[in-house]
């Protein structure tokens, strides 16, 4: 359970999707940004599919947060380019499995390319934890 305070004010448009307008962080909480995770395997495999490569870039994630000594409930924001409108659905199909309750902020951007063209996503997230 997200100790953060989640926003989706009745005054505007509902999300279009699985997460909320705003999260508020608490002033004593340790904050993490990750750098963007692309879908490569940690023996440099990448798959054709942006399924696949989401799944590469939520286990990465999973890993960063854990050696964090936090979880994917932290998540704060999530930030995601994608190379292909039409990957949209099969992205969201993934991040769903992967989002807590309630869900973080987010950001979902289209754009040409990468540093190398077999990549087709890159996820970034910012998480934080109550230091108590």
């Amino acid at each position: 359970m997200s100790r953060h305070k989640h926003y989706v004010p009745d005054q505007i448009r509902p999300p279009f999707g699985n997460y909320v307008h705003a999260v508020e962080v608490s002033a004593n909480s340790r904050i993490l940004f990750t750098s963007g995770q692309l879908g490569c395997s940690k023996d440099d495999a990448i798959p054709e599919s942006v399924t696949e490569q989401a799944e590469i870039c939520f286990q990465n994630i999973i890993a960063i947060l854990a050696s964090a000594d936090m979880d994917i409930t932290d998540v704060a924001r999530i930030n995601t380019y994608l190379t292909s409108r039409e990957d949209f659905g099969k992205y969201m199909a993934v991040r769903d499995k992967y989002v807590a309750s309630p869900p973080p902020a987010s950001t979902l951007l289209i754009v040409q390319g990468f540093t190398r063209a077999e990549f087709n996503i890159e996820i970034e997230v910012t998480a934080a934890k109550m230091t108590e």
